[in-house]
């Protein structure tokens, strides 16, 4: 009895490979309904519906729709992340950086919101006005860190304080990518100017550390 019982579990790996199938489809599923009927009006019913999958095995993953648009969150930040990194191992000093960083992520976004809102009704939002900082979104975070805090040792740039000026520099393209999706046309080399010549111009100003 006990071989018997054995038999229907199956292998720890195929149990992973189910769970994350699972999960891959359940985003797949909420970036598909998101984008065609927009964020607010979407619902966890309308997700699963979309999967195939039960409810019960739904709410395995996920609690409610703001935690699966969570993880879709971290999933684009996940992906961003190697194009940051890239620019910083290419750089050649702290304006192309920043120039090359904030265009890069003003890009991003703007691929990201078109690949949501292919279908989504006229005055609907795919993305939600949400502040959340999830694992990968921290990681990128820390990335944008220890970039500017490289080219600092490197001689590259005033020797500011790193952790305030990463997180001015992300909370400044955060919100004017955010401005640029709402315009039409959009346009990432205006909001990218705007965005750098913000960051550069207040850098002289900022107090020096030791």
């Amino acid at each position: 009895m006990a071989a018997d019982t054995l038999t229907l579990s199956p292998p720890a790996g195929k149990r992973e490979q189910t769970k994350a199938a699972n999960r891959s489809a359940i985003l797949d599923a909420a970036r598909a309904v998101f984008g065609e009927m927009g964020y607010e009006t979407a619902t966890v019913r309308d997700i699963i519906r979309r999967t195939g999958l039960s409810v019960g095995a739904f709410y395995n993953y996920y609690r409610s729709k703001e935690e699966v648009y969570e993880a879709l969150a971290d999933d684009g930040a996940r992906r961003f992340r190697p194009i940051l990194r890239a620019k910083y191992d290419t750089t050649k000093d702290f304006e192309s950086y920043i120039r090359e960083a904030v265009t890069a992520y003003l890009r991003f976004s703007l691929v990201e919101q078109d690949a949501w809102q292919l279908t989504a009704p006229e005055g609907s939002r795919s993305h939600p006005a949400m502040r959340m900082e999830t694992p990968e979104m921290l990681a990128v975070y820390d990335e944008v860190k220890r970039a500017i805090a490289g080219v600092i040792d490197r001689g590259l740039a005033p020797r500011v304080d790193a952790d305030y000026l990463a997180g001015a520099c992300i909370a400044i393209a955060r919100e004017i990518g955010e401005r640029m999706l709402e315009r039409r046309p959009v346009d990432v080399d205006a909001a990218a100017d705007f965005a750098v010549s913000l960051i550069l111009g207040g850098l002289p100003a900022l107090p020096r550390i030791p």
